[in-house]
């Protein structure tokens, strides 16, 4: 039998791809408008690079806000890096599109969501759900950027 077409790893490797084009236009033009991304990623992940202190302080996953004042990105095949400020530490980063697990642009309500699954399996690199809606990450820290606002 002849082997089957594999959607699934298809779909993981367009929509890792989509997440390259946006960010590769972003360090090329800045973010547009409102436009700002929530990207969660597992800070486990071979490749991933940080700072000892947020590995200690987010020893699974982390989610990060590209927003307001980002530096040095720089996107390539494998993933991208980038320097984002926590708490007036500039801090550099490095994330591959593997360690990914969420990319959500609320501002148009677009999300992307990357469900691994540990399967004898290896070439089954997990499933993708495109939301229509952003919802925020499964056991991630919710912050409202209400607070944030001038009124």
């Amino acid at each position: 039998m002849a082997r089957p077409i594999d959607y699934g790893n298809l779909m993981h490797r367009a929509m890792r791809g989509l997440i390259q084009t946006v960010l590769t236009d972003v360090s090329k033009n800045g973010l547009p408008g409102a436009h700002h991304f929530f990207i969660t990623f597992d800070t486990t992940h071979p490749g991933v690079e940080m700072a000892d202190w947020l590995k200690a302080r987010y020893p699974g996953e982390m989610t990060v806000v590209i927003q307001h004042w980002f530096e040095n990105l720089d996107v390539t095949d494998e993933g991208f890096s980038i320097t984002l400020n926590f708490g007036n530490n500039p801090e550099p980063m490095v994330i591959p599109f593997d360690a990914v697990r969420t990319f959500v642009d609320p501002s148009v309500e677009f999300g992307l969501r990357f469900e691994t699954h540990s399967d004898e399996d290896e070439d089954d690199e997990g499933d993708i759900e495109v939301e229509e809606e952003a919802s925020p990450p499964r056991d991630a820290e919710i912050v409202s950027l209400d607070k944030f606002r001038k009124q």
